[in-house]
């Protein structure tokens, strides 16, 4: 059964995520789900768990959802929107198993800075939705905006498990659409798991 659509600009609370769902299980956030080839993936992969796929653009929204569906996945849910202006609206402190965030966008440019997913004030947001042990996994091809953002997490107080290191490459993890090309051609990804203390 696909769960029910949501509309973020008619919230006036936090979801009932098992109604929603229609089932009980890990609650997950993808920011950025792009073309929805991590979530077409994961959700295939791991059907217990629920995956919110949040993405700004309309038209790759559209296109995650249509793969959503084709591929009958009641365990995800996409919806088009800012995640700095809704993740609080949809999500209560303490309630996200893990939030995936892969390749966001650099922003180069310095006066960019503030739309970038991984910046100060919205890390802390991030760390507050997740519940106290759970993860949070980036990845990104760009290794001198991994450094920034390894900086940045550690500010708002997650914690690396993998010390000063990045995370290893494991090849059970679902890989994205452009991952899939840095992988065949043996491009470096560099990616971070950083935990909300238990």
């Amino acid at each position: 059964m696909a769960p029910r659509p949501l509309d973020a600009r008619k919230l006036e609370g936090v979801p009932d995520w098992d109604e929603v769902f229609g089932f009980n299980g890990t609650l997950e956030l993808e920011i950025g789900s792009g073309r929805g080839g991590f979530a077409a993936g994961y959700g295939a992969r791991w059907p217990q768990r629920r995956l919110v796929a949040l993405e700004a653009r309309h038209s790759y929204a559209d296109e995650t959802r249509e793969r959503a569906e084709q591929a009958k996945l009641g365990n995800v849910l996409v919806m088009q929107g800012d995640a700095k202006a809704i993740c609080q609206k949809l999500f209560g402190p303490d309630s996200l198993d893990a939030i995936h965030l892969y390749f966001p966008d650099p922003w180069w440019k310095r006066r960019h800075f503030k739309r970038r997913i991984v910046e100060p004030v919205f890390s802390k947001v991030m760390l507050g939705l997740l519940k106290p042990g759970s993860a949070l996994h980036v990845r990104t091809d760009v290794e001198e905006r991994a450094h920034d953002m390894l900086k940045v997490l550690l500010g708002a107080g997650f914690v690396n498990p993998h010390g000063d290191r990045f995370a290893p490459y494991d090849p059970e993890e679902v890989p994205t659409t452009r991952e899939r090309r840095y992988l065949a051609g043996g491009q470096p990804v560099w990616r971070l798991h950083m935990t909300r203390p238990a």
